[in-house]
């Protein structure tokens, strides 16, 4: 390309020099290849030649192709054999492929779905049954006696998975701990993925997401603990390395 920028730069000046100028030999001053090429044509048909054609006969040659490469067309001011744009040469090279592309492959973070991530899923969950099964084996289930219309338990507490929102209800108004405050929560959990939308797995790109989750988790494993452990009778609260444990699974 540089080249035949050069060419064609060379070309516009050539065809503004001097009327003086222009009285040179027509083969020469019409031609559009530079004169560097015509010498180039000339040296390598010497040598195809194996040296036996003249300096003379190699520079008629170099002026055959220009005569007739600036020789214009019958219909136009185009010369004979140019090309689109009247260019009479065409520049060729070679780009190695490693310079365009990278044949190397890349490794690749993702792995997929199927066989992957749901034959190690499908071992877990048998892991987890294995162990359940086990469990339920050796260690009974925590059932209490038959129920008894004429007796209320005393502290009367929900399952433990529901303490929080039981302990939600002794501080606010029952809308607001049994909806407002759960719905908020929720909702927040709901957006957390279009808010962060960091792709990387790693915690600590991932400060708004492990944050949100973190304090729901911990806000919810207070009001359990606290309901679970702190409540007596009347569901008061109460110490309980003083007045002991009023839980049961």
């Amino acid at each position: 390309m540089k080249r035949a920028q050069a060419a064609r730069e060379k070309a516009a000046e050539s065809s503004a020099e001097p009327a003086a100028e222009a009285a040179a030999p027509a083969a020469e001053a019409d031609s559009r290849i530079p004169a560097h090429l015509l010498e180039r044509s000339k040296a390598a048909r010497t040598k195809a030649a194996g040296g036996e054609e003249e300096s003379s006969g190699g520079v008629a040659v170099a002026d055959k192709v220009a005569a007739v490469v600036a020789a214009p067309a019958a219909g136009g001011g185009v010369p004979v054999g140019a090309g689109p744009g009247g260019h009479t040469q065409r520049l060729l090279t070679v780009v190695k492929s490693g310079s365009i592309q990278e044949v190397k492959a890349q490794p690749v973070d993702k792995v997929h779905t199927w066989p992957h991530l749901l034959a190690a899923e499908f071992v877990a969950s048998l892991a987890c049954l294995v162990f359940t099964f086990l469990f339920s084996i050796w260690v009974n289930a925590p059932l209490l006696q038959l129920s008894n219309p004429n007796q209320t338990p005393n502290p009367s507490k929900a399952p433990w998975y529901f303490l929080g929102l039981q302990e939600l209800l002794t501080m606010f108004h029952p809308m607001v701990a049994g909806v407002t405050i759960p719905g908020v929560g929720i909702i927040l959990l709901i957006f957390a993925p279009y808010i962060d939308k960091n792709p990387s797995n790693k915690p600590e790109d991932r400060k708004f997401a492990t944050s949100l989750m973190t304090v729901h988790l911990m806000f919810w494993a207070v009001l359990v603990m606290i309901g679970s452990f702190f409540r007596g009778p009347g569901f008061n609260f109460t110490l309980p390395w003083r007045d002991g444990l009023f839980f049961e699974l």
